[in-house]
């Protein structure tokens, strides 16, 4: 079936993304991969090349772009060499909507030029120890000074990838206690400079998988948070954390199916270079039939993962619809990657073979952005159920 969601600027971008990996990142991945983070020079890299500032407006250094199809290309990219560029996916998809969405003039004047240079790399900082996905129980607190100048802001965060490299953090925490009636109420949102006075950066979270970007647990002690660095509304942020979950929901999405497909890749070429029993492996009935019913999910996967890109382009992705399409694609993912790696043998348990980091970097897929559990619930509720 012939694909209508790219055009002829896509497929340009998607040659000079695929030259760059094959120029700058494959060679030096397994040095990546074994220190547990991409190099911090890399993301300068990104930045000349304009991958962070394609929807950043152009007054502010950016492109000017108002769709993600761009980033759908950069997914299928990374994806089909079997790497990742490091924690740069959050500097881009979720802190990027966050100050296009709530910075004013001035706060944009300031942040965008340097995140769009790669000088200044942004992290989002929600989840919290012993909350995990319910972020209305974070303990964090930013309280406004007495003379109104600054906001002291206390707390930790804990999963927040980008953490270690992060020049500037978007901060939940709470300005006002829950009430009766909304235990969300009194969240807000802030821009806080990594460099500040009582702000520390833990341990460098060691992960099953994503091994080459940086997670980090967080700390905050009277941190002095200038009250010009509030990004939107006091006590408002977790109205515009729901805002903006459709489109994080739709990159895992859209990034599990893209994996998926590549190991469908990996697994073809793998099987017909391996010799067992004098023959190649893909010549066994089995691997034909195992790889044929990995093809016909990863279609699947496709359609519905273009689906989202266009209605999210269009503004009309619906939370149950962004749910919806990161249940099906993750859970796909998952299928066909251990299929894919059991069709490896031995050898994809190897960290040396692209499947076998492509089976680890996956497994995340099914909590972060909200578990598989979570989407279940949300589109149940849609349902009227």
């Amino acid at each position: 079936m012939r694909r209508t969601v790219f055009n002829e600027d896509h497929e340009a971008f998607r040659e000079t993304i695929r030259a760059f990996i094959e120029a700058e990142v494959v060679p030096v991945y397994d040095e990546w991969f074994a220190a547990g983070q991409a190099p911090r020079d890399f993301y300068y890299k990104l930045g000349e090349l304009g991958i962070f500032g394609i929807n950043v407006p152009e007054e502010f250094g950016g492109a000017g772009m108002d769709s993600h199809k761009f980033e759908a290309v950069l997914y299928e990219e990374t994806a089909r060499a079997g790497v990742q560029f490091g924690g740069s996916g959050v500097h881009v998809l979720l802190a990027l909507p966050y100050i296009n969405m709530l910075a004013s003039d001035e706060q944009k004047k300031r942040f965008l030029p340097k995140f769009v240079s790669g000088e200044e790399m942004w992290a989002i900082a929600m989840t919290e120890p012993g909350t995990g996905s319910d972020l209305a129980g974070m303990k964090s607190t930013a309280k406004l000074s007495e003379d109104g100048s600054h906001y002291v802001l206390n707390g930790a965060k804990t999963f927040i990838t980008g953490g270690v490299h992060a020049d500037k953090v978007i901060v939940c925490a709470r300005t006002a206690a829950p009430t009766a009636e909304d235990r969300r109420h009194g969240i807000s949102l802030f821009a806080v400079d990594t460099k500040s006075e009582g702000y520390s950066v833990g341990r460098k979270l060691d992960k099953l998988g994503l091994r080459t970007s940086d997670t980090a647990e967080l700390a905050f002690v009277d941190v002095k948070v200038p009250v010009e660095d509030l990004l939107g509304e006091e006590n408002k942020g977790f109205s515009y954390l729901g805002h903006n979950l459709a489109s994080e929901r739709w990159g895992i999405a859209f990034g599990a199916y893209a994996q998926a497909k590549a190991a469908v890749r990996f697994a073809k070429q793998y099987v017909q270079e391996r010799t067992v029993f004098g023959k190649p492996v893909a010549a066994f009935q089995n691997t034909k039939f195992e790889l044929a019913a990995c093809q016909a999910e990863v279609d699947a996967a496709e359609a519905v993962a273009d689906r989202a890109t266009e209605a999210l382009d269009a503004g009309e992705l619906t939370p149950a619809e962004a749910a919806s399409a990161k249940l099906f694609c993750t859970e796909v993912a998952h299928r066909v990657i251990d299929r894919c790696l059991q069709l490896h043998g031995g050898y994809g348990y190897m960290n040396e073979y692209p499947i076998a980091r492509l089976y680890a970097d996956n497994r995340v897929n099914r909590i972060y952005g909200g578990t598989s559990e979570i989407m279940k619930m949300i589109i149940a509720k849609d349902m009227g159920l």
